[in-house]
């Protein structure tokens, strides 16, 4: 049977027949480039930005929604809400929290271990009852 199969083979003069007789799917061919191009490194170059500096300074592009808005402008800092400065604080990891002594823990971070805590418990529950 196998010699059989690998004489069929050797008769296949198309890649796409090969394909056929072997049964196995490929992946589609990348983009065509245009005709008279050389290579893909022109296509790769980053293009010049149409937007002046003063525009991009003071614009946020990409934030509007609606079919007939506009971007919205940017705002000085005083305009924006206090906690939105604190979003990429770092805050401390569950084993870090664990450490600490939980009394003297300010009410964010006392927040922050029982949610963890509690996270860490369920997952470790789940595991023990998963089957194996």
């Amino acid at each position: 049977m196998p010699i059989s199969f690998v004489r069929s083979l050797r008769n296949i003069t198309t890649s796409k027949e090969v394909v056929r007789a072997l049964g196995c799917r490929t992946f589609a061919a990348g983009a065509k480039a245009k005709k008279g191009s050389k290579g893909g490194a022109a296509a790769d170059a980053p293009k010049a930005s149409l937007l002046s500096k003063e525009v991009k300074s003071t614009t946020v592009f990409g934030a509007n929604i609606l079919k007939d808005g506009q971007d919205p402008k940017i705002l000085p800092d005083s305009e924006y809400p206090d906690w939105l400065w604190h979003l990429l604080d770092k805050r401390p990891a569950l084993s870090e929290l664990r450490r600490k002594d939980v009394e003297s823990l300010p009410y964010e971070d006392l927040k922050r271990f029982v949610k963890l805590d509690n996270r860490a418990r369920i997952k470790e529950n789940n595991s023990l009852k998963a089957k194996n």
